[in-house]
């Protein structure tokens, strides 16, 4: 049983993971960085942002200021879609390197599959990985037959796919294949932007274990295996969506959690977003 907010999964890589994060998406300016630095307080070890989140810069000021040893934390961002192809891959993570005043990053992340040019930037972040610049590197929102071609080039298996994923979207048959492949799946908007709070099912396994439809979301990600970075900016929420560790739901609850799959989005298909 995951019991801490700093318990780990251990990467195909041998690099540690802290199963829960926070995510910073569409937060700027000092917003960011007090929801940064009150994750940090709170005991979080993991945050999530990306280049075109604009707020790297922001989440590396808080993370200087936080006062917690480097060694300690795990921070992830993501290339652009704009800056897929070798060359430029190099050149958006020292871009992205120089705004959160780190020499290395934990985790590297191409953000979206879009039309054919993964393989080629993929081969940039093998060489960013060899270079020591980054601890790991992964992908977000790839669809089985993305992780295959990558897989197929026969060079490294990506560490970590963070996709849409939530008891609306399970995902199965994506769950199976990084199983089986040793990839560590992270689901964002883990919670489905608050869509699920209404839920008859989650709502009483909620009033059971004495907490909110969010907090059973998010111990049912970490039950099944799946790292979670919940974004918010309220303090009070942060520190609620950390408060998952003393219950444990029981396998005949996590497939209640299960069943209300709907094979339902938030965001759009990675298959139905292109870039040119």
């Amino acid at each position: 049983m995951t019991k801490h907010i700093t318990d780990c999964t251990i990467l195909n890589n041998g690099v540690t993971m802290p199963w829960l994060g926070i995510g910073t998406y569409k937060a700027k300016g000092k917003e960011v960085q007090e929801s940064v630095e009150t994750a940090l307080e709170v005991g979080y070890r993991s945050i999530d942002t990306a280049s075109v989140y604009g707020n790297e810069e922001e989440v590396g000021q808080a993370i200087a200021r936080s006062g917690v040893a480097r060694n300690e934390l795990f921070v992830t961002t993501k290339l652009w879609n704009d800056d897929q192809g070798f060359d430029s891959t190099l050149r958006a993570f020292e871009a992205s390197q120089k705004a959160l005043g780190l020499n290395v990053i934990d985790l590297y992340l191409i953000h979206w599959p879009g039309r054919d040019q993964y393989k080629e930037t993929w081969r940039a972040f093998e060489r960013l990985y060899s270079e020591g610049s980054v601890r790991a590197i992964g992908v977000s929102n790839f669809q089985v037959h993305h992780l295959r071609d990558l897989i197929d080039e026969g060079g490294t298996v990506p560490a970590v796919n963070q996709v849409e994923l939530h008891p609306g979207l399970i995902q199965q048959e994506l769950q199976d294949f990084c199983g089986e492949q040793g990839i560590q799946l992270e689901a964002w908007s883990p919670i489905m932007k608050g869509k699920l709070n209404h839920d008859s099912t989650l709502k009483g396994l909620a009033q059971k274990y004495g907490k909110t439809p969010a907090q059973i979301i998010l111990r049912w990600d970490i039950q099944n295996q799946i790292v979670t970075i919940p974004k918010s900016v309220t303090p009070a929420r942060i520190r609620e969506n950390a408060d998952i560790f003393d219950f444990e739901l029981t396998p005949d609850e996590l497939r209640q959690i299960d069943a209300l799959d709907a094979d339902k989005r938030t965001g759009p298909h990675p298959d139905q977003l292109f870039w040119d």
